[in-house]
Formats: C-alpha cells, structure tokens, sequence
C-alpha cells in the first residue's frame, strides 16, 4: 500500500525539468528586458519621460518702433486687452459656472450659450479665437478638453474702461482674467501707410524659416509691406525661452533652467518728414478734387503720385501713393472683406504706385534725350532747330526702305495759347535751351530721330538708351522698399522678341518724347532730374536714415537691395586675440562675411550713397552711327559736366521764360517761391486696360497723365519734387501747382526749423 501511495504522489524528473525551464526562461526574459529598458535604452526612455513633464514656452519679443526724421512715431506697439477664461480655474459648482458665463456675457456681448453638445463643438473647432461665432460654453468647453490650463480668449481688444471692470470683477470670477497683448499701431494711419505698410500672420510657406528663428506661426506677426517688410529682420528681435515643468494636465509648475529674455527689436528711423508727407498727400487730393469737379466725367483723376527728395543725398522726403489704405485696420487680423475690396479697386490701393507703377514718362523723359544729343553732338548750344507744328516723317523699317506715300507719317507738337489765340503753327525756330524750356515735341524729334536736310543722324534709340539708363530709366533703384518694378529702355531687339516686328524710325521719334514702349516708375522720373539737379551725380534713393537699438545705440548696417538682407557690421575677436570687423547677416548669424557683402550699401548710420557720378565714371558705352546702322565700338565715356550744365539751364529757362516757359505761369504767378526754381512737365499720352474698357483709346484723342518735377535751389538744389496725376491731362497746368504747393511748404517747413534751432 505504501509503495502505491508514493508513486501516485511522485513527479517525474522531465515535468520539473520543463517547470524549472519555463521559469527561468520567464526570469531571464525579465531581467533581459529590464536591461535593454534600463541600460540600453535608459536614455532613449529617461528622454521621453523628461519630455513629457518638460516644455519650452516662447516669450515674444517686442517688435521695433519706426519713426520719421523728426522723431514722430510712425508705428508702435500698444497694449490690447483680452477677456480670458482658464478651464481649470473655474469653480466646481455648475450653477457657479453659468453665472461666471452669464455676467461675462452682459459686459463683452459674447453669447453665454447653453448646454455643450458634440455638435456644438464641433461648430467651434472651425473659428479662431476671437472671430465671433461660438458662445462662451463652447468656447470653454473646447479648451476644456484639449489643454484645461490653457487661457481662452473670450472677447479680444476690449476698450480701457471695460478692461478695468474685468480686473475688478473678476475677483468675484475663479479662471476669467484679463490678458494684455501687444498690437501693432500706425499713428499716422494711411498717411504713410505706403511706406510704412503693416503686419501679418507668418504664412505656410515662410513657417518652417521663421520657427527655425524661434518664432511661433500662430502667433508672431511678420511684415507684409514697406519698410515693415524690407526692415522686418532687424524690427522682429529674438524671442525669448522659458524651460518649465508642467504636469499631465499642462500645469505649469516651475522653471527647470534660467529664463531667456526675450531681446527687442531694433528702432528705424526712417528719412520720411512727417509734415510735408502731409502737405504733399493734401496738395494731390485738393488738386485731384479741384479737377474733378470741374472737368467731364470721361476726365477724372483717379490717383497720383508725389515724392519729394534731397537730390545730393537720396534721401526721400515725402512720398504719397494715392488712393492708399489704412494699416491700422490690420494691427489685429486682416479682414477678408477690407482687402477684397482693396484688391478688386482698379487704382491699386494697396501697391505703392511710387516705386511700383510703370508709366510712359512723356516729356519728362526728353531730359534724357537732351543730355543724349548734346553729349554726342547731335545738337550745340547756340545751333537753331526749326519746329513747325507738324512735320512729316518718312517712317523706315530698315535704312534701304523707300520714302512713299504710304510710309510717310505726321508727327505733331503740342498746340499751345498765346494772347488768347491758339497757335498750331509751333514754336518756329529753337534753340536746344528753349527745345527744352517750351518742351517742343518737334524738337525732340529730330533729336532723337534725325531729319532729313536739318539733323541727319538724330541720336537714334542705342545711344538714346545708353543715357535713359544712365540717368536711372530701366533698372530698379534699389530703394528699401518690396514691389519695386524696373520700367523699360525699349531697344530694337526688345521690340523683336515681345512684338515679332522690327524697330522703325517711328518708334525712335516717339520715344525720344517719352511715349510708345518707355515705360518709367515715378520714383525714376524723380531720379532723372535729380541726376540733372545734382550736376551728373545720381544718388542713391533711401527711406531709412538710421537703426537704433533698446539702449539708444546707433546701429551699422549694411542692404543688399536685389535679396533685401540686411548685414550687421560687428567688431569680434579672432583665435590670436586680435579684434577684427565682420558684416553678419542679421537673420542667420551662421553667415559671416569679412567685408560688406557685393552690392550692399549702409543705410545706418545714414550715409549719402552715389550709384555713379556719370561726368567721372565712363558708364555710356560708345555707339558708332552711319546710315541708319549702329555699332558698340567697345569704348565708354563720360557725360560732359558743360552738357549737364547745359540741360540745367533749359530746365531754369522753363521758369524764367515767358510766356511759353512750360512752369512760368505756376512758379511767377500762381505760386511765386522767392528762390530761383527749375524744372521739367510732361503729358504722357497713355491706352491702358481701364482706358480700353472705358473707350479712350482713340488716335488723335488718347488720354494723357499729367507730370511735372522742380527742383530748387537751382544753383544749389536740396529738394526735387515730382507729382503725377493719372489721366489728369496737361502736365503744367495740373501736377505742377501740386509741386509747387509742396515747395512752398518745404522751405517755409525749413524756416520754421531754423528760427526754432533745429
């Protein structure tokens, strides 16, 4: 019996083997992978956990203030106050929390809402904060379940006395509070809004660059025109970081590491005078208004442009694109409906027509043909052209082309009163100093083109182009301002390619005049006569005049116009201890350079730049003419200073001669400035898309643009002034008084200055 009772109770030896196996294997498979957790991958696992407690928090930096020369704030920040409830912070009760809902409610006009449905949050997932819609439940609600201890913004930009009722009432409110966030405000509103421009949100195709720079998408703001844009680099600062520890429901519990402080952007004071941007931007509406109501429909003036500059040192004075926009419309969000209606207008609101437009500059380009014809002895001075009112051109394609019937074309001046009698007759006999004080087309276009028995040759459309460019036609100045546009020097090879047809004496004759394919930008028909004003030199045109950091410091910076980085000149110290300068670019400091980068200029501290003085630098490549046919001889020259002198003094002639002096009635009896004034105008012929659908474009009867640019003083030239008034008609009679009031305003602006001792 016993042995039967110890085998039933027996195991046999291969079961414990299996039992001790499988518990072995069960204890090395834990301690193998407690190994890999802890030793292995301890570090891969000890960072997961770190970041998931830890959190690194931007703190936005306080973007730069802009100002005018005089020191007037042309954009700043100003706080904005917001209505904020945090989740987690509302009390436990419900009837707490609908009373909370009720009363905030009453003071913001935010619907309180009722009962949180799916549906209901859903429909709040589609708004962002502050855009109305959801009720303040939903709202909640919604933060509730992504981050309870993140604030949510109620109501936003909530007035001062509002704001203070809030502070104060919400000590009887757990979780509402009051936020103050930093907005974006322009002063002076659309008064400089072309220039200046205004802010927006970072966009997709720019997010991933500017959180490379520690910048946050949702909420930082990037420049989205003027020098909001061009200087936004040196405007945005650094943002500062905050390394906390937050626990699993996103409770902020304390600092793991010292805070970053955020670093302030820098300050720009721009070369913009404040004062006669005023005096400029009213001088064209008054002017605009005054023919408005006077002229027929089919004659109104739709918008203008004026800019006044110092010609020997570039730096822009006024400049007023009109119609504008008002910026401050933009400082919290871009309303869809206020830019689709900027958009749609046809006048261009928000483009700055200054920089941006391309115009035929009409006879306020034959500065460049006068200098052309003198400078290569097309004409002298004291040489006699005769210009009839009409003259019959035999229009050639190629030199060999026969003169018939069929090819001659007429070419008419512009008819001007005398003594109350309408002369068609033209102006007779000229010479090259009253071709340009009357600004007679027909003599401009023998000039230009040559006439048969009289100028045989004409300056023809190479040489014409060599010195359009050289006074600043058909290239982008360079100014520090986006959307700059290059104009156009038509050429022969240009026409070719865009039109399929060859280049005829025609089109020389009408562009030496301005018209047909030249196309200029206000900003370098400005530059053309202040090349002329300041004896050759052609400066290089800026809106900023200095950058100033938070304490104060004038900052050295360098521009490159074609990429619009901006370069910090900066003193470091080398592996020997030597101190050495670099130029750093300000929006990736990885990139060093040991000199200013090609073709950078500074633009602070301010420092006059000159693009080229064309009476010492050979920058007008040499032509050789005969018989129709010419050819780069590969040598270049310089402007002669006697033929710029000589230019000069036709533009004085245009004031001083009288009565045919194409400004002497403005500047002697409409508005009579005490300092001897010289200038040019021009009627620009013009059939764009608006001038086809309204039926304008009509041979012989096309709609013309109004320009005129004066500088003074004359022997001595501190300000040039250009006004242009779309379809605004005769140059002298319209865009001249709005020169001439600005002026006036300058250097009654400037008298002012001096007996105040500035």
């Amino acid at each position: 019996m016993s042995n039967q009772s110890d085998n039933k109770y027996q195991v046999q030896p291969w079961r414990l083997l299996l039992v001790y196996g499988v518990i072995a294997f069960v204890v090395l498979t834990i301690i193998a992978r407690l190994v890999s957790l802890q030793i292995f991958s301890g570090q891969e696992w000890l960072d997961q956990a770190v970041e998931n407690y830890v959190a690194e928090v931007s703190v936005p930096a306080q973007r730069g203030i802009i100002y005018d020369r005089n020191g007037y704030i042309l954009a700043r920040n100003i706080a904005s106050y917001n209505v904020i409830i945090t989740p987690a912070g509302l009390p436990d009760d419900e009837g707490d929390i609908q009373r909370i809902y009720r009363e905030v409610s009453e003071l913001t006009g935010v619907p309180a809402g009722g009962p949180v449905t799916d549906e209901s949050l859903e429909n709040a997932k589609l708004f962002s904060a502050c855009v109305p819609g959801p009720s303040i439940a939903d709202m909640v609600a919604l933060g509730d379940s992504i981050a309870p201890f993140v604030p949510v913004k109620i109501s936003c930009n909530i007035g001062e006395e509002l704001a203070r009722i809030v502070r104060e009432r919400s000590v009887d409110w757990p979780g509402v509070s009051l936020e103050i966030e930093p907005v974006r405000d322009y002063p002076t509103g659309s008064l400089t809004a072309n220039v200046v421009g205004f802010l927006g949100p970072i966009s997709a195709a720019f997010q991933t660059a500017y959180e490379a720079r520690g910048f946050v998408a949702n909420r930082d703001k990037i420049g989205y025109a003027g020098v909001e844009t061009s200087m936004d680099d040196i405007l945005l600062g650094k943002n500062g970081l905050r390394v906390i520890q937050e626990d699993v429901a996103g409770e902020e519990l304390r600092n793991l590491k010292p805070p970053v402080p955020p670093t302030p952007g820098y300050n720009v004071t721009l070369t913009i005078d404040t004062r006669l941007q005023k005096v400029a931007e009213a001088s064209l509406i008054d002017e605009i208004n005054f023919w408005n109501t006077r002229l027929e429909a089919s004659r109104v003036i739709s918008s203008g442009v004026v800019i006044a500059m110092n010609p020997k040192t570039g730096e822009i004075l006024a400049m007023v694109s009109y119609p504008t926009y008002e910026n401050n419309r933009f400082a919290r969000f871009i309303p869809g409906y206020y830019y689709e209606q900027l958009a749609q207008d046809p006048r261009h609101p928000l483009v700055n027509n200054a920089i941006s437009a391309e115009l035929a500059p009409g006879s306020t380009f034959k500065l460049s043909t006068a200098t052309g014809a003198m400078n290569e002895g097309v004409i002298r001075v004291g040489q006699i052209v005769e210009t009839p009112g009409r003259l019959l051109l035999c229009e050639r394609f190629r030199p060999t082309d026969p003169c018939t019937e069929r090819n001659s074309r007429p070419f008419v001046d512009w008819i001007y009163e005398r003594n109350g009698v309408i002369n068609e007759a033209g102006f007779g006999s000229l010479d090259f100093f009253r071709c340009i004080a009357y600004s007679s087309n027909v003599c401009f276009y023998k000039l230009g083109g040559g006439f048969e028995g009289e100028i045989e040759e004409g300056l023809g459309i190479f040489r014409l182009g060599e010195y359009a460019r050289a006074l600043g036609y058909g290239a982008r100045s360079g100014i520090q301002l986006p959307g700059e546009e290059d104009g156009l020097v038509p050429s022969p090879q240009w026409k070719r390619i865009n039109t399929g047809e060859n280049w005829s004496t025609g089109d020389t004759y009408i562009a030496s005049v301005g018209q047909g394919y030249v196309l200029g930008t206000p900003l370098q028909v400005l530059m053309s006569g202040a090349m002329i004003a300041n004896r050759g030199k052609l400066m290089q045109p800026t809106v900023i005049r200095e950058v100033q950091d938070g304490e104060g410091h004038v900052v050295p910076l360098w521009f490159d116009p074609e990429t619009f980085y901006i370069y910090e000149q900066r003193t470091t110290t080398d592996s020997e201890g030597r101190e050495r300068v670099v130029w750093v670019d300000v929006a990736d400091e990885t990139k060093i350079f040991p000199l200013p980068p090609a073709g950078s200029y500074q633009i602070s501290p301010f420092t006059p730049n000159m693009k080229w003085d064309a009476t010492v630098e050979p920058i007008i490549n040499e032509w050789s003419c005969e018989a129709g046919y010419c050819d780069l001889t590969g040598n270049t020259k310089t402007i002669l200073p006697s033929t710029i002198e000589a230019v000069r003094t036709g533009t004085r002639m245009s004031v001083t001669e009288d009565p045919l002096g194409t400004l002497h009635q403005v500047f002697t009896e409409f508005y009579p400035i005490p300092i001897a004034v010289a200038g040019k105008t021009g009627t620009a012929e013009y059939c764009d898309d608006i001038a086809r659908v309204a039926d304008k474009c009509r041979f012989g009867r096309w709609p013309t643009h109004a320009w005129t640019l004066s500088y003074a003083p004359f022997d001595d030239p501190e300000i040039i002034v250009l006004a242009f008034a779309y379809n605004g008609g005769e140059g002298g009679s319209v865009a001249a008084p709005i020169v001439a009031r600005v002026m006036q305003a300058y250097f009654e602006l400037k008298a002012i200055d001096l007996a105040q001792g500035d």
